[in-house]
């Protein structure tokens, strides 16, 4: 199972604050050691960028296998409660713990950000009350611990609006397809309707052109035959065919006119 990596521009504005933090918090721990106890000085100096070096490698690679970040937020605890130990004990080191929460909530999926959470949270107590003893070591743990808390919750809930964000737009995106697919749908309805009345037309225009050619080829043989017996009534018989002709012209103009492909 891969981790659930999460990286929206609130997060990294998120991150670029936390490197800041870590920095502050290293580069006063080395101060502080290195005008009080220089001999020292090289220990924190190591541990603190082994720890740096390793925060970065993870959130530069998010995507590794799961084991492998169990085993990293293992490694980075030592290394902070082994800064803890070191003479004069700094008790602001604890804060590192809060990278580590931060970074939690980043790569591990469900309830493991929860676990190591706890774990960070009870670690920071922890260490504290050892060196520090019960009263002072609880008091001086309750702001990381917060921070742990905070943290966690607040990458937690930009995840969960980014996902909601997600599928709002695939709900949109859908909603998009469905009205191409309605729009061509009803394009192709509008093509077939327009086809069939066309043909309909057609038909009709055969039809009715078809009755009247035929009237007209039997007044034209019928004028023949007057033509020869009876002149008087070839008069008539030419006047009803003109009127056939005419109205077969103005039929077969109408239905042209409605075979015509409409522009708009």
């Amino acid at each position: 199972m891969k981790p659930l990596v999460h990286n929206p521009r609130a997060v990294q504005v998120g991150v670029i604050a936390l490197y800041v933090f870590c920095v502050g918090v290293i580069v006063r721990a080395l101060a502080y050691v290195y005008v009080e106890l220089l001999n020292w000085f090289p220990w924190y100096l190591g541990l603190e960028l082994v720890f740096l070096l390793l925060f970065a490698l993870v959130m530069w690679r998010p995507d590794l296998p799961i084991w492998s970040l169990h085993a990293y937020f293992v490694f980075q605890s030592v290394i902070i409660v082994s800064l803890e130990s070191l003479p004069t004990h700094l008790d602001f080191l604890t804060a590192l713990f809060i990278m580590l929460s931060f970074q939690v909530a980043l790569v591990l999926p469900g309830k493991n950000r929860w676990i190591w959470v706890g774990i960070f949270c009870a670690l920071t107590a922890g260490s504290l009350i050892i060196w520090l003893g019960l009263l002072r070591g609880l008091a001086l743990s309750m702001t990381p611990i917060a921070g742990n808390l905070v943290f966690v919750t607040y990458v937690i809930a930009n995840r969960e609006e980014e996902v909601e964000d997600l599928r709002r737009q695939a709900i949109l995106s859908e909603l998009q397809e469905k009205h191409r697919q309605l729009e061509l749908r009803t394009s192709q309805v509008e093509l077939i309707a327009a086809i069939e009345e066309r043909n309909r037309l057609a038909r009709e225009l055969h039809d009715s052109v078809s009755q009247t050619m035929f009237s007209i080829i039997l007044n034209t043989r019928a004028a023949q035959i007057l033509l020869d017996r009876d002149l008087n009534r070839v008069r008539p018989q030419l006047e009803q065919l003109q009127i056939l002709t005419q109205g077969a012209l103005s039929e077969m103009r109408s239905l042209i006119a409605h075979l015509r492909p409409s522009i708009e």
